[in-house]
């Protein structure tokens, strides 16, 4: 256990060495798991995803909170755990410190995996999809908590965009507001979750992990303190029409204003409704989302770590 930053750390053997011996490290969270599919699919999905990481070249670090600690890596044991048991909360960067000082377990969301994997000296991280600005926050403030992490947090973030029923014009503008950097890998456009675009070109594009792994570093040698955000397509076979999925959105928030849904409750409201719409095609996009982003990530850390010469956690290169 480490606790050099004032947060005990436990990291797996795996993670361990690998961040000793300078190796490519990509930060997963542990939320896909406990609130995600059901018990056996959930757990056999996050070794699905781990594996991906490895065959992009990196190894996987899958974050938790247990015991008063954050957990740099999940073993296959801790997985089965997590998996199967329920009532684990999801833990976001504002509930860290009261589920670590409570001690009990806790399952990361974007913006607290962000925040384990700073303190743990890890620089990259994948996800399916982020969070953003929702529709209306003009009225609500309803900004996602991953966007404000994003501005705090200097780690490489490789999603596939955000989920269409977010507003995602306003979800880009609040990046460039804040000077995250937003690039594009292999496509012109900002992807939307299980969308291969959202309609809105990305800033910039870069199809070389090389250039991309030099951009990710020049960026933190400038000494900007937010993340780098990357994003990555679902592939053509897996994606499900944009137009197809706004217009059940549309659909969706008709009838949530009928029923009175509001709040935290309209995302899994509109979720549903998609996927009801789509018949069940979205939740099978959602998985291959989770899939694609990890082995793009674990190949852009990868090289990232190429570029490093293969700096071990600690070292000024």
């Amino acid at each position: 256990m480490s606790t050099g930053s004032g947060v005990p750390l436990v990291y797996t053997e795996e993670v361990r060495e690998a961040l000793h011996e300078g190796r490519a490290v990509v930060a997963l969270e542990s939320n896909v798991i406990t609130h995600g599919l059901s018990y056996p699919d959930n757990a056999a999905t996050a070794r699905k995803v781990e594996d991906a990481v490895r065959a992009g070249g990196s190894v996987p670090a899958t974050i938790c909170v247990e015991d008063g600690a954050l957990r740099i890596g999940m073993t296959d044991a801790d997985i089965e755990r997590f998996a199967s048991r329920t009532g684990i909360p999801k833990v976001s960067s504002r509930d860290l410190p009261v589920i670590l000082a409570r001690g009990g377990p806790g399952a990361t969301t974007v913006a607290s995996s962000l925040v384990a994997a700073e303190l743990a000296g890890i620089r990259w991280f994948s996800s399916a999809g982020i969070g953003g600005v929702h529709r209306g926050a003009q009225q609500t403030f309803d900004v996602s908590s991953d966007l404000i992490q994003f501005t705090r947090s200097r780690v490489a973030v490789v999603s596939a965009g955000a989920k269409m029923i977010l507003d995602l014009g306003l979800t880009l503008e609040y990046l460039e507001t804040h000077c995250v950097p937003v690039v594009a890998y292999g496509s012109d456009d900002f992807p939307a979750f299980y969308c291969r675009t959202s309609g809105h070109r990305a800033p910039h594009r870069i199809d070389d992990p090389e250039v991309l792994a030099r951009a990710v570093e020049t960026h933190r040698a400038l000494g900007t303190p937010t993340a780098f955000l990357i994003t990555t397509p679902v592939s053509e076979a897996d994606a499900v029409d944009s137009a197809e999925v706004e217009a059940a959105i549309a659909r969706a928030v008709t009838a949530a204003e009928r029923d009175g849904v509001s709040g935290q409750g309209l995302t899994s409201y509109l979720m549903r409704a998609v996927d009801a719409a789509t018949d069940g095609r979205a939740a099978r996009a959602n998985m291959a989302v989770l899939v694609t982003c990890a082995e793009a990530a674990g190949r852009l850390a990868a090289a990232h770590g190429a570029l490093r010469g293969g700096s071990p956690v600690g070292s000024t290169s």
